[in-house]
């Protein structure tokens, strides 16, 4: 976590979904107009439209993905990095167009609980 200069502490997420054009987008976007949340988003894909780094999982604080497979496939490729790094996995399916009400809407069910 990021030390604010006000003494509050920044929360760094990071919002993984396949190809980085819907899902992940549209979280990094909702949530970041929140206070003291930083956010970023990225594709598990090799063609996705930012793919994974390493130093995006080390910026963050807690990994949102939207399935489990997100999961396995960032467990697979980024073990090293994850370590003690917390993952979510959202449970939510491809069937969104960015910024899709519905997937704002569930975003907003679902992530805040994680959330300090």
């Amino acid at each position: 976590m990021a030390d604010r200069s006000n003494g509050e502490m920044t929360q760094n997420l990071l919002f993984i979904c396949t190809q980085n054009k819907f899902r992940s987008p549209t979280a990094e976007n909702v949530f970041s107009a929140f206070e003291g949340l930083e956010c970023d988003s990225a594709g598990l894909a090799v063609d996705a439209a930012v793919s994974l780094s390493p130093e995006q999982i080390e910026w963050a604080d807690i990994i949102f993905v939207m399935e489990k497979t997100h999961r396995n496939k960032l467990t697979k490729k980024f073990r090293k990095y994850l370590n003690g790094k917390r993952v979510i996995v959202l449970g939510i399916p491809d069937e969104f167009e960015y910024m899709d009400d519905d997937l704002v809407k569930l975003l907003h069910a679902k992530v805040p609980q994680f959330l300090r």
